[in-house]
């Protein structure tokens, strides 16, 4: 029996009111980060209290987009009667976020991007190397290359729950396909989206220059533990 949302408790409904408008909201960052164009690339955040989580909707260009639009899927990655219309499906790569959510229980948003510096290490089957102190604190090190997989079930997914699980990083380029990135959240996985992308391409400009010079274990480590635990404020670190 299909899940109904309309059946679902008050502060379940509540809590999935506010991921759609969050999830719609955010976005819109990904254009505006140069991530994305047309209607590729995806933001999903799995919603409190449920096993549920929401994601775009497929195909659909990015300023028609809004919380109404954003489509709740089960754990499983199956459409629930969620009041869109029939017609509109999840995306694509729906399949993918739901393997992550359900064997990564600490991950909380999934971003998949085309980003074109990130896509390109990952054309090439390329980790980005940690050469940058930015890189060291986001990601603890280097930016592994997950294998290819077709897309449409959740060989992507299995991909990139088996090359986190080895790294501390947020982010994995998934072969000849892109970068996807988990958060404890949908924000800080979009955060990590454009973290990736902007250290692919400082570090594709190091490389035309000469040879970038690695950051040393001992430091990324440091560098690391510093970023994720000590900066910022106590309520959120930037």
């Amino acid at each position: 029996m299909q899940v109904r949302l309309a059946d679902q408790p008050k502060e379940i409904q509540e809590a999935v009111a506010e991921t759609r408008r969050r999830v719609s909201e955010l976005h819109a960052e990904l254009p505006a980060n140069g991530l994305v164009v047309w209607t590729a690339g995806n933001v999903s955040e799995r919603v409190p209290g449920a096993d549920l989580f929401v994601i775009k909707p497929s195909g659909v260009r990015y300023e028609e987009l809004s919380p109404n639009a954003m489509v709740v899927c089960t754990l499983d990655g199956q459409k629930i009667d969620d009041g869109t219309p029939a017609e509109l499906t999840p995306s694509s790569d729906t399949a993918a976020h739901a393997y992550v959510y359900r064997h990564m229980p600490e991950v909380g948003g999934v971003v998949h991007t085309h980003s074109p510096y990130a896509c390109a290490f990952s054309a090439v089957y390329r980790p980005i190397p940690c050469v940058l102190t930015m890189m060291a604190d986001e990601f603890g090190g280097d930016v592994p290359v997950g294998p290819f997989a077709i897309i449409g079930d959740d060989s992507i997914g299995q991909g990139i729950v088996e090359t986190l699980r080895e790294s501390r990083s947020r982010a994995v380029l998934m072969g000849n396909h892109g970068p996807f990135t988990i958060g404890k959240d949908a924000t800080d996985a979009v955060k990590a989206a454009v973290m990736v992308e902007e250290v692919a391409k400082t570090v594709a400009i190091a490389e035309s220059l000469g040879q970038p010079r690695p950051i040393a274990q001992e430091h990324i480590d440091t560098l690391f533990d510093r970023y994720q635990n000590v900066y910022g404020q106590d309520h959120d670190k930037e």
